[in-house]
C-alpha cells in the first residue's frame, strides 16, 4: 500500500515547520489551585515550545488545541438529487465511517446528505447501509445535545430499515461525562490537582449542552464501545496506544471502559479521560509500527480513527494571529503511516470540513 493523502492544500513542509505549528498542542502540566488560572480560569494563547508527543504525566488541564476562528458556517455542496446507496434488500450494505463532529449538527446533516444516507428531513434512508460516528459529537461547536439526539435517532431508524448507525467513544464523551458526575471535585492528575469541570471549559464546554443533558443522554454516552474491528478496519475514537492498557481483545477493551465508567471513581474517570486524550502516536518515525501494535492484537488490515484534526497532522493550518480566514483545505480523509492509518477529522471547529467516507478507501 502506498502512503497517500486524499487532502488538498500545501504540501507537507520540513519537520522543524510542522512541530512549530503544532505547539500549542502541549498542555501545561496541572490546573494551579490558586493564582489567575486558578478552577479552570482560561488563560491567553501563548505559544510553547516545540515538544513532540507526550511524556507519561500528561495531563490535558488546559485547552488541548488551539481553536481558530471558524467563521461563518461551511456550506458544504449536497445534489437535492443524490442516488441512494447502493445495497441489496438483504446481507450488509456499505460501510461509513464518521469523523469528529463537536456539535456542528448542521454540517453533519448536510455531509450525510451527501452521501445519501439520510434524506431532507433528516431521516435515515440508507437502507441497509452501516454508519460508525468514531467519536466527540459535543463541545467547541453549538449543538452537541443535538447531535447526540441525531445519531441516537438514526440508530433506530437504521436498524428498522436493515442497516445500522452506531458509535464509538471520544473523549470528549469522557469528558461531558464527567464534568456532570464530578464538576469540581479535585482529582489526581499525575502533575497535580485538576478537575473535569474545569477541563471541559477549558476544551470548548458549551454551557447549552450541559442545560440539555439528560439521564438518557449520560445512559447512552456511558454504554459506548471504545474499539471495534468492522470489514478489516479497526475503529478507534483516538490516535494513540493507550487503548492497549485497558485489554488484549476487542471485548476486553470495551468492558473495561464502560467497568471503569460505572465505578463512578473520579481518579478512574479522569485516567480514561487522560488517556484517550492522548495524539500523534501513528506520525512521525515508528508511527506505523505503533498502528501494528493495535493491530496485531485486535485484528484488521487499517485503522481509522478520528480525534487529531488533518490540518495537524499534516502542518496545513490557517494562521494563529486570526488572519488567515480561509482556514485549512481539507477534502478527505487522511492516509498515512505506511497507509496503515486512516485519518477522519477533517477540523470542523477550524473551518475545515466534517467528513463522511465510505470504506474501504480506493488509494
Amino acid at each position: 500500500m502506498v502512503e497517500g493523502s486524499m487532502t488538498q492544500g500545501a504540501g507537507q513542509g520540513p519537520e522543524v515547520e510542522r512541530t512549530a505549528t503544532l505547539r500549542d498542542f502541549r498542555v501545561p502540566a496541572y490546573v494551579p489551585e490558586t493564582g489567575p488560572y486558578a478552577h479552570g480560569a482560561q488563560p491567553a494563547d501563548t505559544a510553547a515550545p516545540a515538544r513532540e508527543g507526550y511524556p507519561d504525566a500528561y495531563t490535558p488541564t488546559q485547552r488541548d488545541l488551539p481553536v481558530i476562528n471558524r467563521g461563518d458556517t461551511v456550506q458544504v455542496a449536497v445534489d437535492p438529487a443524490a442516488a441512494p446507496v447502493p445495497g441489496s434488500a438483504t446481507g450488509q450494505g456499505p460501510l461509513y465511517v464518521v469523523g469528529d463532529v463537536h456539535g456542528y449538527l448542521d454540517e453533519l446533516l448536510a455531509a450525510l446528505r451527501e452521501k445519501g444516507l439520510v434524506d431532507s428531513e433528516g431521516r435515515w434512508c440508507a437502507g441497509t447501509a452501516r454508519l460508525w460516528f468514531l467519536g466527540d459529537f459535543t463541545d467547541r461547536g453549538p449543538d452537541g445535545i443535538g447531535v447526540i439526539d441525531l445519531v441516537m435517532r438514526l440508530s433506530a431508524e437504521a436498524a428498522a430499515a436493515g442497516g445500522y448507525c452506531k458509535a464509538l467513544m471520544g473523549n470528549h464523551e469522557l469528558l461531558l461525562l464527567g464534568a456532570k458526575r464530578f464538576g469540581d471535585t479535585p482529582v489526581h492528575s499525575g502533575a497535580g490537582t485538576a478537575t473535569f469541570q474545569a477541563a471541559w471549559l477549558l476544551n470548548g464546554g458549551q454551557k447549552s449542552d450541559m442545560d440539555r443533558l439528560q439521564d438518557h443522554h449520560l445512559q447512552w454516552m456511558a454504554r459506548l464501545d471504545a474499539v471495534e474491528e468492522v470489514d478489516g478496519h479497526l475503529l478507534v475514537h483516538s490516535d494513540t496506544t493507550a487503548y492497549l492498557d485497558y485489554g488484549d481483545s476487542i471485548e476486553a477493551v470495551n468492558d473495561t471502559v464502560r467497568e471503569t465508567i460505572t465505578r463512578n471513581d473520579a481518579d478512574e474517570v479522569w485516567d480514561l479521560f487522560r488517556k484517550f486524550t492522548k495524539r500523534f502516536s501513528f506520525r512521525d518515525e515508528g508511527g506505523a509500527d505503533a498502528v501494528r501494535s493495535l493491530l496485531d492484537t485486535y485484528g484488521g488490515n487499517r485503522i481509522v480513527h478520528g480525534h487529531s484534526p488533518i490540518p495537524y497532522l499534516l502542518g496545513e493550518v490557517g494562521s494563529e494571529d486570526g488572519e488567515d480566514n480561509a482556514g485549512p483545505v481539507v477534502e478527505g480523509p487522511h492516509v498515512y503511516a505506511d497507509g496503515l492509518a486512516i485519518a477522519m477529522d477533517g477540523g470542523v471547529t477550524m473551518a475545515g470540513k466534517l467528513l463522511v467516507q465510505q470504506l474501504p478507501l480506493d488509494v
